[in-house]
C-alpha cells in the first residue's frame, strides 16, 4: 500500500537538510562569555553596493541577494549603525531580514555617540533604531566610536544604569562598544564597566599597535569579552591584487596560493582571541570569496614561516610610507593647532596604498579645518623636538597640497 507523506513535512525536511549543509560551509567560534556560537565571518552593512555613486542609495536587489546569500551559507552576525549609508542601512536591513532571516542572525547596531547630549537621547535613538530595523529587540547594542570624550560623557550620563534596565526589559541582550582612540583609553573603558559583552576594534596585520591593537585584543579577551575585528582589510587597502611590488614579492616566497585577502583574513582567524571578523562587502564576488575563506578558517593555521612573511609585509608597507613619522606626538601640541601626526598618517596611507580617494575623504571630510596642515605658521617648534628629525614644515606643505581635493 502506497503511503503519502504530508507535503509540509517533506518541505520541512528539505529545508532542515539544506540548513545543515549550508552551516557546514561555515566555521563558528565562541562569542566571548555570551554562550553564543557565531560565524567566523560577520557581515558589516556599511559598504553595501550603491547606485549613482550616492551612498544613500543602496542597490537593494543586489545588496539583498548578497546578505541573504551570506546568511544561507552560515553567516549569523550582522552589524549596522545609525549613520551608515546616510541613515539608510538600518531601514534597508529591516526589509532584508524578513522571511525568517531575522531569526537566523545576531543583529547589532550602535548608539550614535556624537549625537547624544542628554540621557533622554538614549531612549530616543534606541526606539528609533528598533523601528527602523522593524524588530522588537537587538542582540547587541554598541556605544559607537568610543573615545576619551564619549567615554567621559557616557559616565556622566550613567549610560550603564539605563542599559541594564533596557536589557532587563529585553530590548537588547548585550552591551558592547566600538572603539577609535589610544590603547590607554581602551583600557580605561574595558576596566570601567564589568558587564561589557564585546568590543569592536580596528584590527588587521598592519594595525597591530594602532588604537587598541593586539594588546587591547588580548586584554578584552582575557576579561571574557568577545572581540570583533573590523577593518580587516583596512578599508580595502590591503586587499589590492596585485599588491605593491615589494609586498607581492614577499607573498611570492610562500608555497601558499593565497590572495592578499586570504593572507589578511587567515592571519586574523589564526588568533583565538578574535571572535569574529567583520567584513563590509560591496559586491557579490566579495561575499563568495569571503565565504570560501571562512569555511576553512582555523586557529593555528599559520606556520612560523607564514607569520614571518606577514611581519615582512607589515614592515614593507611601513617602508612604503614616505614620512618616517612614528606617531610619538613629541610635536604636539602645535602652537597653531595642526594635528601633525594625523596629517602625516593620512598622507602616508594615501601614498603607500595608492589610496588617494580615501586620503581625500579623510583629510577634507573627516579632519577639522582648524587642525589641517595649512594652519602651519612655520614656527619650527615641532622640528626642534622631533626625534626622527623630520622636515615637518616641508612635509606639511606637501601633504596639504596633495590631499586637498582639486577644485572642479
Amino acid at each position: 500500500m502506497r503511503r503519502f507523506i504530508n507535503a509540509d513535512i517533506v518541505s520541512g525536511i528539505i529545508e532542515f537538510v539544506k540548513t545543515i549543509t549550508e552551516r557546514s560551509m561555515m566555521q563558528f567560534r565562541k562569542f566571548g562569555s555570551t554562550g553564543w556560537d557565531v560565524s567566523a565571518l560577520g557581515f558589516g552593512a556599511m559598504r553595501l553596493p550603491i547606485l549613482e555613486g550616492d551612498s544613500g542609495k543602496i542597490d537593494e536587489p543586489l545588496a539583498t541577494a548578497m546578505i541573504r546569500r551570506a546568511i544561507d551559507a552560515g553567516v549569523n552576525y550582522i552589524d549596522t549603525a545609525w549613520g551608515y549609508h546616510r541613515e539608510q542601512s538600518e531601514r534597508f536591513l529591516g526589509r532584508v531580514l524578513k522571511d525568517g532571516y531575522r531569526d537566523r542572525v545576531r543583529l547589532a547596531t550602535k548608539l550614535p555617540s556624537w549625537l547624544v547630549d542628554t540621557s533622554a537621547d538614549f531612549d530616543h535613538f534606541l526606539e528609533a533604531q528598533l523601528e527602523r530595523l522593524d524588530v522588537d529587540h537587538l542582540d547587541v547594542y554598541l556605544l559607537h566610536s568610543m573615545n576619551a570624550h564619549h567615554w567621559e560623557k557616557y559616565q556622566k550620563l550613567d549610560v550603564f544604569s539605563w542599559a541594564e534596565k533596557k536589557m532587563a526589559e529585553g530590548l537588547f541582550h548585550h552591551l558592547g562598544f566600538s572603539f577609535h582612540d589610544t590603547y590607554d583609553v581602551f583600557e580605561n573603558i574595558v576596566r570601567g564597566y564589568d558587564n561589557w559583552a564585546m568590543a569592536q576594534i580596528q584590527y588587521n596585520y598592519i594595525d597591530i599597535d594602532y588604537q587598541a591593537g593586539m594588546k587591547g585584543l588580548k586584554l578584552a579577551a582575557d576579561r571574557g569579552m568577545a572581540v570583533v575585528a573590523m577593518e580587516p582589510l583596512r578599508g580595502g587597502q590591503i586587499a589590492v591584487n596585485p599588491p605593491p611590488l615589494p609586498v607581492a614579492e614577499i607573498w611570492a616566497q610562500s608555497e601558499r596560493d593565497w590572495s592578499p585577502v586570504a593572507w589578511a583574513l587567515n592571519w586574523l582567524w589564526d588568533q583565538p582571541e578574535v571572535s569574529l571578523v567583520l567584513s563590509g562587502m560591496s559586491a557579490m564576488e566579495h561575499v563568495e570569496e569571503n565565504l570560501l575563506l571562512a569555511a576553512d578558517a582555523a586557529v593555528g593555521k599559520l606556520t612560523d614561516e607564514d607569520h614571518a612573511l606577514v611581519s615582512q609585509a607589515r614592515e614593507t608597507y611601513v617602508l612604503l610610507k614616505p614620512i618616517p613619522c612614528t606617531q610619538c606626538e613629541y610635536c604636539l601640541p602645535c602652537p597653531s593647532g595642526v594635528d601633525i601626526p594625523r596629517v602625516f598618517a593620512i598622507y602616508n596611507d594615501a601614498v603607500a596604498f595608492d589610496a588617494w580617494d580615501s586620503g581625500y575623504r579623510a583629510y577634507n571630510l573627516f579632519t577639522k579645518p582648524e587642525v589641517r596642515a595649512d594652519n602651519c605658521i612655520e614656527c619650527g617648534e615641532c622640528e626642534a623636538v622631533c626625534p626622527q628629525n623630520i622636515e615637518i614644515i616641508e612635509w606639511l606643505a606637501t601633504a596639504h597640497r596633495k590631499l586637498t581635493i582639486p577644485e572642479g
